[in-house]
Order: C-alpha cells, then structure tokens, then sequence
C-alpha cells in the first residue's frame, strides 16, 4: 500500500510495523519514510507525528491493513479473536492524527456471516469519533486493476465530516481469462496474463549463483506492455513516485527453491490451471490468472512457507520475484533475500495497482493535483534485506518477536564457514 500511495502522489511519511524483518524491508525501499517497529497498541498519534517529523502538519490519509487473521475466510472466525482488537487501535490512531481521510483494507472474510456485525461496529465506531464511511462499502479484485492474479480485499473508505468522503475507482481491465462480463465491462481492455508477467523473466535454474544468493546480472526478454512497466521501460512507469537509483540489468529476489526430480515430474504432468494432487500447488495457466497469493504463518503459529504456484512452462514453483511480478510490483522494489520471509511479505501485500487506483480516488476527494517528483532516491542498504530476526530486532532496538523460525537461508542461518565454502564452490564452477 505504501508503494500504490506513493505512486498516486502521496507523500508515505510514516509506517507502522510489529515485524522487524518487515520494517527492514520497508526501511530498504523507501529509505526517507519513518519506520516505528512495534504494535499499534501502545502507539499515539502524538509518537507517529514526532517520528515522522511533521510537527503540527495537517494529515491527509492513513492507510493500513489490521492483522486479519481472526476475519480470514481460511482460518477460525471469531469476534473475540484477540487480533481483531488491533482493528480498534486503528480507529483510534486515525482519530488522534485528525486525518483528513483514512482507508482500511482487510480481507474479505469480514464482510460475510456473523462477521458482518464486527463490520457494522467498525463503521459505528469510526462515526463516534466523527468519520463518515463510503456505505456501501465493496470488495475490490485485483484483477480488475490490472493485476494478473485473482485477489479480493474488502476495502474501507472515510473521511472526517466536513471532507469529502472518496468514491471506489472504477475497474481498468477485464480479468485474462474471465468467462462471463458484467456490461460495465465490456468495453475494458483485457488485463495482463501470467506469460505477460513473467514472459521476460530469465529462468532462475540457470544461474548457479542463486544457489546462495537472491540475486545476478542477467539478460532479460522481450517485454509485454505490463512487464515493460514493471521494468521501467515505459514513460509513464514511476507514475507520481520518486524515481530510485537501481540497476536494471540485475535479477534479484530470485533464489533458487531445489525441487526433486519426482517433484518436477509431477509438475510437469499437471494440466495448467489445475491443482497438483501431492503438493496440492496450483499450476499456473500462461494464458491465464495467478490464483491468490499467499502468506503463509508466522514463526509464532508453525513458520509454515507460502505455498508458491508452479510456474506455467518450468518444472518448478515460481521464484520471489515471479511472485512480485503476478503482484504488480516493479523489478527495482526488493524483498527480504530467503524465499520465505520474501514471498510471506508478498502474500500479506496489497497490490500496488490496486492501491494506486483507491489512493488515486484518495487524491481526488481531497481535491488536490499530484505532481511529478524531480527528485532520485538512493534505495536503502542491501544489508536490510539479508537480516534475520535477531539481527532486526538488534538493528531497530526491539525484543525479538516469539518465533520458530529464524532464516538466513532455506532451511538454517549458514556458518562464516559454510558461506565461504559456497562461494569457492561458486568461483570453481565459474573458472571450470
């Protein structure tokens, strides 16, 4: 969200985030944005404003997404699930920065069944502290967004009585591989496909050095018109956002996942666009859609990976980069350097197209015109991307959140000793 934020015109001052793995990668991408690593609970308004440094400066929009899990449609719905508390302290947040608008995004599970009354009492509570919310509110996919992947988030709009409440963007493209168009769609053009996202893409098999690292120079191919965005080929690529200093020629987010020669043979003989029956990964159809990615757990509830799809023409699942293309991020945003911090910090994302046309109508309601930024940013320090928990924590002067899992790499942090005898096995195999 921050990303869709930015790109619309929005200047992204401060983010709030419990994770430090997380706040890491934020920090990386968006190095002048203040990062606080810690719960809302027992944040202030007053904390946010000092942090980000804006003093007494009007704020025109918080946006955020409250853990979901207790609303989520895959897990245990519960009104009392202690998560769902954090939904308050939202309210409450945007109530102290007397914030002009906000907008809420959350997982679609919260507007159905019993749910729904939680919904009613979200909406009664942001109205006692003098907000009033876009009724009826909708469930957006990003599909219609021009995103090649098949997500809905339910998203909340308001704006403090007196501003103008924003509306909901009207849909872009018509989803790849959709069978039946409502008549307001039918004359959108047809939204990118997963051949579109990942067409270019160099096959990460074919690098020895992503056995250790997530990143190598390589040569890209041809792009479609949305892949050639997402590289930043395109005049209109950075949209109202700041241009970053990156080098273009490097794939990166790209380490490599070792799949058994039994586990290739069966995702070579499943159909696309169907569910392989063992690993039950969905494959997916070039010509098609990306089913929803997801998050996987976090370290306090089993550490358990994000079940990447099968990538439609290579034996394998789809590397952290192919993930954040299906996405919608550009190739210059970076993710946490092991696959599964990296494709558990896609899978809780919003993508940023979808972002970008809510922040759009943002804008719009609040009656301003973005400009065009002339300034270039220096992204952060690639150190932020390798770090594991500990190291987070220790970086941004937190306690270590409670997990299982603490990662370097694939299964384990490597020993100095390890690291240096992968990387003679790396210059052995470059001189051979």
């Amino acid at each position: 969200m921050s990303l869709g934020f930015e790109q619309a015109g929005f200047d992204v001052r401060a983010a709030v985030e419990i994770d430090p793995i997380h706040c890491a990668v934020h920090k990386f991408n968006f190095p002048d944005c203040a990062v606080l690593p810690q719960s809302v609970q027992k944040l202030t308004g007053a904390d946010i404003r000092r942090a980000a440094g804006i003093g007494n400066e009007p704020v025109d929009v918080v946006f955020g997404g409250p853990p979901c899990q207790g609303f989520s449609l895959i897990g245990h719905r519960s009104l009392d699930d202690p998560r769902n508390h954090l939904v308050l302290d939202f309210v409450r947040i945007v109530a102290e920065l007397k914030a002009k608008t906000f907008v809420f995004e959350n997982v679609k599970g919260l507007t159905v069944g019993r749910q729904k009354n939680f919904l009613n009492e979200l909406i009664k509570a942001f109205a006692d502290v003098g907000y009033n919310v876009r009724t009826e509110w909708q469930v957006l996919n990003a599909a219609h967004y021009g995103v090649p992947q098949y997500r809905e988030r339910l998203i909340l709009m308001g704006a403090r009585r007196g501003v103008k409440v924003p509306e909901y963007p009207r849909r872009t493209t018509i989803p790849a591989d959709a069978e039946v168009l409502e008549l307001e769609d039918r004359k959108l053009p047809a939204g990118p496909t997963c051949k579109d996202a990942l067409g270019d893409l160099p096959d990460a098999d074919t690098f020895v050095a992503l056995d250790i690292n997530d990143e190598v120079e390589a040569k890209f191919g041809k792009p479609s018109t949305y892949a050639a965005e997402l590289r930043c080929l395109t005049n209109g690529a950075w949209h109202y956002g700041y241009l970053r200093k990156w080098n273009p020629r490097m794939l990166t987010s790209s380490a490599k996942t070792g799949h058994t020669d039994i586990s290739k043979s069966r995702f070579a003989a499943t159909e696309p666009g169907s569910v392989e029956p063992i690993s039950r990964f969905f494959k997916l159809n070039s010509k098609g859609l990306s089913n929803t990615l997801r998050a996987g757990t976090d370290g306090a509830r089993g550490a358990f990976t994000s079940p990447r799809p099968i990538h439609y023409g290579r034996d394998r699942c789809v590397t952290v980069r192919e993930m954040a293309r299906l996405h919608g991020f550009p190739d210059w945003f970076r993710l946490h350097s092991t696959k599964w911090h990296g494709a558990r910090q896609i899978g809780n994302a919003v993508p940023p197209p979808l972002a970008r046309a809510v922040a759009r109508e943002v804008m719009k309601a609040l009656g301003v015109r973005p400009r065009q930024p002339t300034r270039e940013i220096e992204l952060g320090d690639k150190a932020l991307l390798n770090l594991v928990m500990r190291e987070a924590a220790e970086h941004f002067e937190v306690d270590k959140p409670n997990s299982k899992r603490d990662r370097k790499s694939g299964a384990k942090k490597r020993t100095q000793f390890e690291t240096e005898t992968a990387r003679l096995a790396l210059l052995e195999s470059f001189s051979g």
